[in-house]
C-alpha cells in the first residue's frame, strides 16, 4: 500500500518536533519519522533549556506558536533570569529541566496532533526525481511519498562516538547512526562536511560532598519562556558550583595523548565557545581553575550532569578528573563523557526559507546546517515546517530579518555569512538586540504566529488585552503628574520619574501613583523599560534606517582595518585580508557580524568628516 503525505519530517529531536507540528497544525498530512519512538525530544546534551540569546530564541519560538518553550515550562524544575546587572537587552530566561519529564510530554504533543502520524523507522535514502524530492526510502525498502521532505537529522547522520581510542558509529550513546542517509545526499550533489561536539560525565547527586559545593538558587519569582498560557512555575531543586584544579590540570595534561581529540583521531571541527576541558586547559594554560556546574537531571533520578567537563579521555582518566574536584572526590559516575562526530551539509546548499538549492522541495533544520543547541535547532524547524506548507499552498516563504528576531539573524547568518565550526546563538550577533530583548518576543512574532494559524484563539485573545492594558498605562503614565514630595521641587510626570535612576514602577507609588486594574508584573516591567530606554530604542531604530541605507555604501580600499580598535580583532583580520568593496560585501565576510560592521560605519562617518575639514 503506497503511504502518502504532504510533508515528511526526518528525525525527532527539537527541529523535527517543530518542523512537524507546525506542518501538521497548519493543516498539512505530515509524517515523522524516528530511528527510537522514546527518544523523541531528549535533551542529548544538558538538561536545561535558555541562557544568553538561546532564552531569546526559546521565547520567539512560543511567540510564533512552537512547542519548545511550553513543555520547558512544564518540566521545568528551577527558573533564573541571567544578566540582571546588566541592561534589559541582555536579560535571558533559563531553566533547568527535568529531562524524562520533557520527552514524555513532546511525545504526548506529537501523538496528540491532528494530521500528525509518527512513525519508527530508519530513513536511508531520499527519492528524487528531476531534481525535486519525491519522498524517502527506509532501511527495509518502505517508501514514504510526499511533496516537501525536511531533514532534522541531529547528530546521527554518519554520527562516531568516542572514549579515548575507542571509537563506535553512534547518533549518540545508545542509538545507531544513520550512515545511509549521508550517502544519499553526497549522491544527489550535497556538500558535506564533518563537526565534533561533546558531553560530560554524569553523576550520582548522593554521592557528592555538599560542603564543598556552592548552591545556585532558583530567583524567588520564576519566569519560563511560554505567555498566555495560564502556568504556574516553581522552583524544585538547586544547582551546584565547584571548579577545577591544579591536579585536575596536572591530570590532563599527562593524559593527553589518550584523548580522541589530541589522539589524532577526531578530524571534525568543534565549537570554540564550548571546549573540551581539555581544550581549556591547553588553551588557556594561564588559568588556575575552570568553573564546574552540577545540574540535577530530574526529580525521578539522582543523575546530575557534570557541566564544564566535556571530554573524550578513556573512562579511567575520567574518573581521576572527577576525584580531583573539591566536592566530586567520592562521585559515582553513572554514565562517562564522549566526544561525537558527525556530518553535516555546508549552509550554502540552503535559501532563506531553508528550501535546499539543489533539490526542490527538501528543507534542511537543525544540526544537520552545522548548528548546535536545542533552541537553534528548534527554531530552524519550526520555520521550516511553516515554510514548507507556505509552498505547498503557493506563497511566499517567511524569512524574518536580522531587526525581527534572533531566529533571523540565526538564519542569515548560516545562509549569507557560512560557518566554519559549530553556530551558536550569541546576543553580540544581533545588531539590534535592544530591540529584540527577550521580554517583547510575543509583540514582535505572536501577530505572525496567529496570521499563519499556530497562536490559539484564547491566547491571541489574552496578548489583545495584555496590549491593550500596555497602552494605556503607557498614555497614564506620560499624561498624569506626580502627587507633591520632598524629592520633587514641583510635581512630575510619572513617565519622567520612570527615567531617573533608581526609580522603578514600584516606587511610583511614594509619588503617588497607582496603578490601573490588571496591571500585571509583567505589564508593569515592559512599561518601565519602554519609558526608562525610550531613547536609546529610539537612536536603534533611527540606527537600523542607517544601515538599511548604507548596506551599499563604498569602501575605500585603502582602509587599515587593523587601526580600527572598535572592530572585534578576528573581524580586523579578516577586512583586511577580503578589501571588501562594500558595507553589505563586508557583512558577508564569515567572522565579520552586525557590531563589526556598526563600529565600521561610525569609523567612516568620522573619517570622512575628518577629510571634508
Amino acid at each position: 500500500m503506497r503511504s502518502d503525505f504532504d510533508v515528511i519530517v526526518v528525525g525527532g529531536g527539537h527541529a523535527g518536533i517543530e518542523a512537524a507540528l507546525a506542518a501538521a497544525r497548519r493543516g498539512a498530512r505530515t509524517a515523522l519519522f524516528i530511528i527510537k519512538i522514546e527518544s523523541i525530544g531528549r535533551m542529548s546534551c544538558n538538561p536545561s533549556f535558555g541562557g544568553p540569546a538561546k532564552g531569546h530564541l526559546a521565547r520567539e519560538i512560543d511567540a510564533l506558536g512552537g512547542e519548545l518553550g511550553y513543555n520547558a515550562d512544564r518540566s521545568g524544575i528551577q527558573f533564573r533570569m541571567l544578566n540582571r546587572s546588566k541592561g534589559p537587552a541582555v536579560w535571558a530566561p533559563r531553566s533547568q529541566n527535568d529531562r524524562q519529564l520533557y520527552s514524555s510530554l513532546m511525545l504526548a504533543s506529537v501523538e496528540g496532533q491532528q494530521n500528525l502520524q509518527l512513525l519508527e523507522a530508519v530513513i536511508t535514502e531520499l527519492i528524487v526525481e528531476q531534481g525535486r524530492v519525491k519522498g524517502v526510502r527506509s532501511e527495509i525498502g518502505k517508501e514514504y511519498f510526499a511533496p516537501r521532505v525536511i531533514l532534522a537529522t541531529g547528530t546521527f547522520l554518519r554520527g562516531l562516538i568516542h572514549v579515548g581510542k575507542v571509537s563506535v558509529p553512534g547518533g549518540r550513546s545508545g542509538e545507531p547512526a544513520a550512515d545511509g542517509l549521508s550517502a544519499s545526499l553526497l549522491r544527489h550533489g550535497l556538500k558535506l562536511d564533518r563537526f565534533k561536539t561533546g558531553t560530560p560525565p554524569r553523576v550520582d547527586l548522593r554521592s557528592l560532598d555538599y560542603s564543598l559545593l556552592e548552591e545556585q538558587p532558583g530567583d524567588p519569582d520564576p519566569e519560563g519562556y511560554s505567555y498566555y498560557r495560564g502556568l504556574t512555575l516553581s522552583n524544585r531543586v538547586s544547582c551546584y558550583l565547584t571548579h577545577t584544579t591544579a591536579e585536575t590540570h596536572r591530570i590532563i595534561r599527562d593524559n593527553l595523548q589518550l584523548s580522541s581529540l589530541y589522539g589524532g583521531i577526531i578530524q571534525g571541527i568543534g565549537p570554540r565557545y564550548c571546549p573540551s576541558i581539555e581544550d581549556k586547559i591547553v588553551k588557556f594554560p594561564q588559568r588556575d581553575s575552570h568553573q564546574v556546574f552540577i545540574e540535577p537531571e530530574g526529580l525521578n533520578t539522582h543523575e546530575a550532569y557534570v557541566n564544564g567537563v566535556s571530554t573524550s579521555l578513556p573512562p579511567e582518566v575520567q574518573e581521576l578528573i572527577l576525584r580531583s574536584i573539591p566536592g566530586l572526590e567520592r562521585a559515582r559516575l553513572m554514565r562517562y563523557a564522549y566526544a561525537i562526530e558527525y556530518d553535516y551539509v555546508a549552509p550554502g546548499e540552503i535559501t532563506s526559507s531553508l528550501q535546499c538549492k539543489q533539490i526542490a522541495g527538501l528543507y534542511l533544520a537543525g544540526q544537520i546546517n552545522g548548528t548546535s543547541g536545542y533552541e537553534e535547532a528548534a527554531a530552524q524547524g519550526l520555520l521550516a515546517g511553516i515554510n514548507a506548507t507556505l509552498d505547498l499552498e503557493g506563497k511566499d516563504p517567511v524569512i524574518l530579518s536580522r531587526s525581527e528576531a534572533y531566529i533571523g539573524v540565526l538564519i542569515d547568518d548560516l545562509v549569507t555569512c557560512g560557518i566554519n565550526e559549530p553556530y551558536r546563538m550569541f546576543t553580540s550577533r544581533a545588531e539590534y538586540r535592544l530591540l529584540l530583548r527577550q521580554d517583547n518576543c510575543d509583540e514582535r512574532l505572536m501577530p505572525l504566529g496567529y496570521k499563519l494559524g499556530l497562536v490559539s484563539g484564547e491566547r491571541w485573545e489574552m496578548y489583545c488585552r495584555t496590549q491593550e492594558l500596555k497602552r494605556r498605562e503607557l498614555e497614564r503614565l506620560r499624561a498624569e503628574k506626580s502627587s507633591p514630595h520632598p524629592e520633587l521641587r514641583e510635581p512630575q510626570k510619572f513617565a519622567l520619574l520612570l527615567k531617573r535612576p533608581g526609580i522603578s514602577f514600584e516606587r511610583l507609588a511614594e509619588f503617588g501613583y497607582r496603578p490601573s486594574p490588571g496591571i500585571t508584573a509583567q505589564i508593569a516591567r515592559r512599561c518601565e523599560l519602554e519609558i526608562k530606554y525610550e531613547g536609546y530604542l529610539q537612536r536603534a531604530r533611527e540606527e537600523l534606517e542607517r544601515f538599511r541605507a548604507a548596506e551599499d555604501l563604498p569602501l575605500p580600499q585603502d582602509i587599515d582595518y587593523l587601526a580600527i580598535e572598535t572592530i572585534a580583532w578576528e573581524a580586523r583580520e579578516k577586512l583586511g585580508r577580503v578589501r571588501p568593496q562594500s558595507v553589505g560585501q563586508a557583512l558577508r565576510i564569515p567572522g565579520v557580524n552586525y557590531t563589526d560592521t556598526a563600529a565600521l560605519l561610525i569609523w567612516l562617518r568620522k573619517h570622512n568628516n575628518s577629510r571634508e575639514t
